[in-house]
């Protein structure tokens, strides 16, 4: 799992979310178990690009999946959102985060706010 999380990471800096999304694929269907960090790198290559529907689509996966949900992962859908002008999923994420008990920051403040 650690090379294609670095995989993945490495599309995501490169702007690249199309083969990020691909990786993260191909590792569901080699069944290969995919953590908290490859999610995350997942997501915020579809935030960087402007996939917000992406975005959100992993981040329910990771729920459904029972991996731990964390700030990076939420941070980053609650961008994807913002910058989709989806300001009501923004609102509905930022609540989630809050009833799972996900630690807040001031990304995750930020992105709120400017979803306003």
């Amino acid at each position: 799992p650690i090379s294609f999380s670095a995989a993945i990471s490495s599309c995501e800096r490169g702007g690249e979310w199309q083969k990020a999304l691909h990786v993260s694929r191909q590792m569901t269907q080699r069944m290969v178990e995919i953590d908290t960090i490859a999610f995350s790198a997942t997501i915020s290559a579809a935030e960087k690009g402007g996939q917000w529907e992406q975005a959100l689509h992993f981040l329910r996966e990771m729920a459904q999946g029972s991996v731990e949900l964390d700030t990076i992962s939420f941070s980053a859908t609650l961008n994807a959102c913002e910058k989709g002008s989806k300001w009501g999923k923004t609102s509905r994420l930022f609540s989630a985060m809050a009833q799972k008990e996900v630690e807040l920051d001031a990304i995750t403040f930020g992105a709120a706010i400017s979803a306003c």
